[in-house]
């Protein structure tokens, strides 16, 4: 089945958000009722009687907690029977990232060894391991790969879908691990958020026809003996509810009615209920102002109560913190309001345990409540054989590793990619081309599995990466060099398009760096901002008679005018993926020369004309894109894209300005590094890995380095400070000292002081007139931080910007 429907429906109508009622409290009455599936099994539900009956409160509050394997080992969980543990984004066993497959199976056997170790008599309750599968098992080296959901929402295929959730399960399954927190069902309104890659579509007809598909390939079909078999692993709807909508800020508010809440953003949720899926993941987010961790009318009225969902609700990675009134260690509130599992990273699991181990004792959190989030979550794990079927390695597929990657998997890979790629733009014909022609690749994109897979693969945003850590993948270059090479023609990879004998086409991959989540934020649409460097280089060969093949690789639609106007061709391949050779089956022709395969890909976002409109749906007052969702291109098409305006509008917001490191993030083009003896590594504060934690066994320095010269001569003439937070856990014993450099010379400020106290996180102003006043040319900084100490010292940083503060003027130092 074909999405063609999904073009041409109604587009919802839009009403004022002023004039509408912007409660957090929802009306369960005013939302679907769900047949939701499965039916409940009465000897399941006994049984869970009898262990519940048998369990002790410290096994049951064990049960709620889900823990980073970068946090706890498996002898931890011989003491503290915990209910599931998880990998992190960047953990991994041993801590190496490029781990083998094997050692993954060996944890999850030695985890599921000591949550299974008793003797008091009390049951032994199985632990199971969740994942972020998000597109394939992309955590492991060697795993297909396959398009993230941008990509899959402009194949409009659900059967496509359902066969990829059926891949993505078994892999994951040969690995040892239970559950995967996919798939997301988040209907994106703002493109400037991180996580729009990880949406189907603006529109939330996409997520309803894809959701109960990869719910049903990832699980199997409710009522059949496939269902949660070996061969399956359990799924997590996410992010409950309005992740989408937030401005384009990650982990922000959406503010609209209840709704447009349930109108636009529940999307594909009943589906995916209805299909049976066995956990829902709450969102970061909040929705009108409370945070959906403990909002009470969403996660039990609406979820649980008016849509039957019968599984357990897991948190996002110490998302019960943002609670009002709560922290990391402490949240009663979220269970309250209907939380079932906490996912926590940290140090301080002991004491979250504790602490919720103290609010189940003194009825904060009710026995009733207690025993129906461990209910929901031993449900989930009876119907998921995890009782029975023994130790990870002695499953069904466990230990099969040559399903990690195997053949039958990449073709499934490589039909998507195919099928997902949206043809912008083909002047004069220029595709498909000839395998016989001599063909130039360039883009250093061209041959980087790691940036065409993007965020999600192997590590948690997908960079440092090369292509050794994907054995059984292929990048695009590749794919275009088998298929010319197999049909005769001349296929050179230069990344910088340069060349000796003229070429019939160049094909010139370039896109956006990996990222995931908050680091993906954005200020605006313009791609690419700092370097022009890819444009330099279309430009170039167009101007040479090249013929020029634009595959544009990025979680989102972008600003791309100038960059269409100097292609021939333009293709957006999103993010493919680990089988490039799927751009190539499209791209060229058959060797009799007739088509190979055509286009098939339909955008289910809007493509901007301006890079200011980053709200841009269907359903919007004075919709205007360049390209409309559901546009796309053929062969059989013959259709002259005018040249379009390159100018971009004054006053756009820009954003790094004011701040050189927040979120974990630097400006676009600048870069942190370390010199002598100083090490950094990333860590969390309000985030995951927003911080770095800096070390020193020596003198050294930390160094802000930026892709152009930063003008702050308005700043300093207004009396501005550079601003840091920080904490230290080792205090200076030698000279501390702040810097800012330009090409001609640098400036240091003396700061010993502030670092000599060990303690909690606290801020530090420098006036930037100190600066200035060391004779610094203040309107061309290249450095624009440098931290230098003289001795060992050890602090953590998570904020780095321009602020207006209160602060003596002629406070240069301590």
């Amino acid at each position: 089945m074909k999405l063609t429907h999904l073009l041409t429906g109604a587009a919802l109508i839009a009403t004022p958000i002023a004039a509408q009622d912007l409660s957090p409290v929802a009306h369960p009455d005013l939302w679907p009722k769900v047949a939701a599936q499965p039916k409940r099994d009465p000897a399941v539900e006994a049984k869970i009687d009898r262990l519940l009956t048998a369990m002790s409160i410290e096994d049951k509050v064990g049960q709620l907690l889900q823990v980073d394997i970068a946090s706890i080992k498996p002898e931890d969980v011989k003491t503290y029977k915990l209910g599931s543990i998880l990998n992190g984004g960047n953990s991994a066993p041993n801590g190496d990232e490029l781990a083998p497959p094997i050692e993954w199976l060996k944890l999850a056997d030695a985890f599921y060894d000591a949550s299974m170790q008793r003797s008091d008599g009390r049951p032994a309750i199985p632990i199971i391991w969740g994942t972020d599968a998000v597109h394939g098992n992309n955590n492991i080296v060697g795993a297909t790969l396959f398009p993230h959901n941008i990509g899959l929402g402009a194949a409009h295929d659900p059967e496509l879908i359902r066969r990829i959730g059926e891949v993505t399960a078994a892999e994951t399954a040969a690995a040892g691990i239970d559950w995967t927190f996919a798939p997301t069902l988040a209907v994106v309104q703002d493109d400037r958020w991180g996580r729009t890659y990880e949406s189907y579509s603006e529109e939330p007809e996409v997520q309803k026809a894809y959701a109960g598909k990869m719910i049903e390939g990832v699980q199997g079909r409710v009522g059949t003996s496939d269902f949660l078999s070996p061969t399956r692993v359990i799924a997590t709807t996410k992010h409950f509810l309005g992740d989408g909508g937030t401005g384009g800020r990650d982990q922000g508010d959406t503010r609209v009615p209840e709704t447009v809440l349930r109108d636009v953003h529940l999307g594909g949720y009943p589906q995916a209920i209805a299909a049976g899926t066995q956990s829902v993941m709450a969102s970061f987010s909040g929705w009108n102002g409370v945070k959906m961790h403990g909002n009470r009318s969403l996660l039990t009225g609406v979820l649980k109560d008016r849509m039957g969902f019968d599984g357990f609700v897991v948190g996002d990675w110490n998302g019960h913190g943002q609670v009002e009134g709560c922290t990391n260690e402490s949240c009663a509130a979220a269970i309250n309001a209907g939380l079932d599992m906490f996912m926590y990273s940290g140090d301080g699991w002991k004491q979250l345990y504790a602490n919720t181990l103290a609010q189940a004792k003194s009825g904060e959190i009710t026995p009733a409540r207690l025993d129906d989030a461990v209910r929901r979550i031993l449900r989930v794990k009876l119907r998921a054989g995890t009782f029975d079927r023994g130790r990870p390695s002695s499953r069904q597929l466990a230990g099969k590793m040559e399903l990690i990657g195997a053949p039958t998997h990449r073709a499934v890979a490589r039909q998507a990619v195919a099928e997902s790629l949206v043809l912008l733009k083909n002047e004069n014909r220029t595709l498909p081309l000839s395998p016989k022609a001599r063909i130039l690749v360039a883009g250093k994109a061209a041959d980087s599995i790691a940036q065409q897979s993007g965020g999600w693969s192997i590590t948690w945003q997908g960079t440092g990466v090369d292509n050794k850590a994907f054995p059984n993948g292929q990048s695009i270059w590749s794919g275009i060099r088998e298929t010319v090479e197999k049909a005769g023609g001349t296929a050179t990879y230069a990344p910088d398009g340069a060349f000796t004998d003229k070429p019939d086409a160049a094909i010139v991959v370039f896109g956006e760096e990996p990222y995931a989540e908050f680091k993906g934020d954005r200020p605006n649409l313009e791609f690419s901002p700092g370097d022009k460097a890819d444009l330099a280089l279309m430009a170039g060969l167009k101007a040479k008679g090249v013929p020029v093949v634009a595959v544009f690789l990025s979680g989102r639609p972008l600003w791309v005018n100038a960059e269409l106007n100097a292609s021939d061709a333009f293709v957006a391949a999103f993010l493919p993926g680990s089988e490039g050779g799927g751009v190539s089956d499209v791209l060229f022709r058959k060797v009799d020369g007739t088509v190979n395969r055509d286009f098939h890909g339909k955008l289910t976002f809007s493509w901007p004309k301006r890079p200011d409109q980053y709200v841009l749906n269907r359903r919007d007052p004075g919709y205007d894109p360049l390209f409309a969702y559901g546009y796309g291109l053929t062969y059989q098409d013959d259709r002259h894209l005018p040249k379009l305006d390159e100018s971009r509008p004054a006053g756009m917001e820009t954003g790094a300005t004011g701040t050189f490191f927040g979120k974990g993030r630097l400006p676009d083009g600048w870069t942190m590094t370390a010199e002598g003896a100083a090490r950094i590594v990333p860590v969390d504060r309000r985030a995951q890995e927003d911080s770095r934690r800096l070390t020193w066994a020596g003198a050294g320095k930390l160094i802000l380095t930026a892709d152009k010269p930063v003008d702050l001569g308005r700043e300093t003439n207004g009396e501005l400070s550079l601003v840091i937070e920080y904490k230290v856990d080792r205090p200076a014993t030698a000279p501390v000292v702040i810097g800012m450099a330009n090409p001609a010379r640098s400036a240091d400020v003396h700061f010993t002081a502030a670092f000599t106290k060990v303690g909690d996180w606290t801020s530090l102003a420098v006036p930037l007139r100190c600066f200035a006043s060391a004779g610094l040319d203040m309107s061309s900084l290249t450095r624009p931080f440098i931290l230098s100490a003289a001795a060992p010292l050890d602090i953590t940083l998570s904020d780095i910007r321009i602020e207006s503060v209160n602060v003596p003027m002629d406070r240069c130092g301590g």
